[in-house]
């Protein structure tokens, strides 16, 4: 090797010495190289909770990690002034659900949000239209509801025909032994059933009734080309043809009062509706009123149209059932509502696909 040359000279070796340049770094230890600059972090994304995420609280679960959660009840100010406060203002993403509203004021004081997650199984309290504008990703509450639904709206309707809650008063009063035998209830085996809503819970509904030997038929939107049912465009040509109606459908203006009193005169004097979809979708007034009148057959309700308000004349009638909005309200449903909620937060500030989106479907 030539003095002073800036290659090394490998004896023996096929490399050329002039392949090799000598530089200080190569003679340097790797620990004691400058490492690279670290990545500034990302601050935790801003979740804003519109309600008390009381799905957690139930299973006594705390919020995950990895996010900072704004809570409006925990701020002194009323929930308008904590709305234009700086934290609220920059907010990623608002969990919601049907009792908060996400209209397009609220969104328009929100100018950093990209998400909003919803615990409900409808959107009528989102306005998808103004989120697609904005490029706001939605997510719902998936397909995590939609058996437990459907269990209660077939427990429901049993309940009506049966009169098990009208028999369990019955013997708590001790009229078994005063009165006598009780009243006859009716058969749900045979019963023709219309359901309003053919969607994922509609059609759970439907398999758990063709179970009992119930005959099927629909209305929906438009006629769905996977099923056998028949369909019917028109509601109250579907309640005269059958003996009850279980509503599945969500609330829009085209479902707000669709349920009226002409629909449910076509259904008759043995016929029972259901509700386990929203409250509104009844004309509530019009209902109460042939149900105390004698004019349509009985009732089972897991929604009223201005919650937690039910009407009194329902609350001494035999043949009407009530239930506080429960039809989701067990652990299992719970447990996964939950875990969907994290996986679509962590979905989305991941960059990858939500788990349950509602505008792409």
């Amino acid at each position: 090797m030539a003095p002073n040359s800036p290659f090394i000279n490998f004896p023996n070796s096929t490399v050329h010495s002039s392949q090799v340049p000598i530089t200080l770094e190569s003679w340097l230890p790797m620990a004691s190289r400058a490492a690279p600059p670290p990545l500034p972090l990302r601050p935790p994304p801003r979740v804003l909770l519109l309600r008390h995420p009381h799905h957690f609280s139930l299973l006594d679960r705390p919020l995950p990690d990895g996010f900072r959660f704004l809570k409006p009840w925990e701020s002194p100010l009323p929930l308008d002034g904590f709305l234009s406060s700086a934290d609220a203002r920059s907010a990623e993403a608002i969990l919601t659900s049907a009792r908060a509203p996400v209209n397009a004021d609220l969104l328009r004081r929100l100018p950093e949000v990209r998400l909003v997650i919803s615990t409900s199984a409808g959107h009528n309290h989102i306005d998808l239209a103004e989120c697609r504008r904005r490029g706001i990703a939605v997510a719902g509450a998936g397909d995590t509801k939609s058996e437990e639904v459907a269990d209660l709206a077939v427990g429901l309707l049993i309940d009506v025909l049966r009169k098990v809650s009208a028999s369990d008063r019955y013997v708590r009063r001790g009229l078994w032994s005063s009165e006598g035998e009780f009243a006859l209830g009716s058969k749900l085996g045979g019963k023709r059933v219309g359901i309003i809503g053919l969607g994922r819970i509609g059609l759970e509904v439907a398999k758990r009734l063709e179970a009992f030997g119930c005959a099927v038929s629909y209305n929906s939107r438009k006629k769905k080309p996977y099923v056998s049912y028949p369909f019917y465009s028109n509601i109250c040509e579907l309640a005269t043809n059958c003996d009850v109606l279980v509503i599945c459908c969500g609330l829009n203006e085209q479902t707000h009062h669709m349920i009226n009193r002409e629909v449910l005169l076509a259904l008759g004097k043995e016929g029972v509706i259901v509700n386990i979809g929203r409250g509104p979708i009844i004309n509530e007034k019009e209902m109460v009123q042939l149900l105390v009148q004698g004019e349509l057959g009985g009732a089972g309700l897991d929604v009223f149209e201005k919650e937690p308000y039910v009407p009194e004349e329902l609350l001494g009638l035999d043949n009407v059932v009530l239930s506080p909005h429960a039809a989701v309200l067990t652990p299992e449903t719970v447990s996964n509502l939950c875990d969907l909620i994290i996986g679509n937060l962590e979905a989305f500030f991941s960059n990858k696909p939500l788990l349950s989106p509602v505008l792409d479907e």
